[in-house]
């Protein structure tokens, strides 16, 4: 037995799937860009730590800081009354879910239709070289099921750089610390290049990466195209075609 031989289930997308995507990665990086262009790209973070936040290990600390103000940055658009980006609902990614933030968008121009973005956010620091370069985005297995289970599935990795500095409230005498948002990008796994994805196969069914999130070429694809590289890469890993296969049965990726 061998993989080219498997009767593989093929995920077969909507026409109008590279329209959707464009859609939904263009609205994301339109309203992290009118935050930030209306100064609401600030973190503080009080404490009254004598030297303020220990800025070698910041790093540490941000993701979830960045998760909550991306979360709320989307949360203010959709309340806002003169909402130009047709969000229409905005929620929290559960615990274990791949995505921190579920966003749905009314497409209205052409046809009226909803589409959902699932994004994934990846904080890294400017002030630290090398920060977040080659995160973890998935595990291997739940995004190869994902694209099995809905062809269409738009998972977006929205990659958020910050700078951390400290001052002083003259009034308090409190340590002010300062997390402030200064980058970002917004890609859909689907379409990064070939290069630029690696997978590594520690932790359960082993990890999908991106080697350097600061530096992404894109590439579009379909899904089906999209699961044979996941699966090429799998398979060339020490893992081998056994183990793939035995994810392949227990998770329903074969007829």
């Amino acid at each position: 037995m061998s993989y080219d031989k498997l009767n593989l289930k093929i995920p077969i997308e909507s026409d109008n799937y590279k329209e959707c995507s464009h859609f939904i990665i263009n609205s994301i990086e339109s309203i992290i860009q009118g935050a930030m262009d209306k100064g609401k790209n600030k973190i503080i973070i009080n404490t009254n730590l004598k030297l303020g936040i220990p800025m070698e290990n910041v790093n540490k600390i941000a993701g979830p800081f960045i998760e909550a103000w991306a979360f709320e940055v989307f949360a203010n658009c959709l309340e806002d009354k003169e909402n130009n980006y047709e969000l229409i609902t905005v929620e929290a990614g559960k615990r274990l879910n791949m995505a921190d933030v579920i966003l749905q968008f009314k497409k209205t121009k052409k046809t009226n239709s909803v589409v959902t973005g699932h994004v994934d956010v990846k904080a890294t620091s400017k002030d630290i070289k090398g920060s977040g370069k080659s995160p973890n985005i998935t595990s291997f297995a739940r995004i190869r099921t994902a694209y099995i289970q809905d062809p269409d599935y738009i998972f977006v990795i929205l990659s958020v750089k910050h700078r951390v500095y400290s001052s002083k409230d003259e009034s308090s005498h409190m340590m002010m610390g300062v997390m402030e948002v200064v980058e970002f990008n917004a890609y859909d796994l689907k379409y990064i290049a070939d290069t630029d994805i690696s997978y590594n196969p520690a932790l359960g069914t082993g990890q999908i990466q991106v080697r350097d999130i600061h530096y992404v070429s894109l590439q579009e694809r379909t899904t089906w195209e999209f699961c044979q590289l996941l699966d090429k890469k799998f398979l060339s890993s020490k893992k081998g075609f056994n183990q793939w296969l035995e994810y392949a049965t227990q998770h329903g990726w074969i007829k």
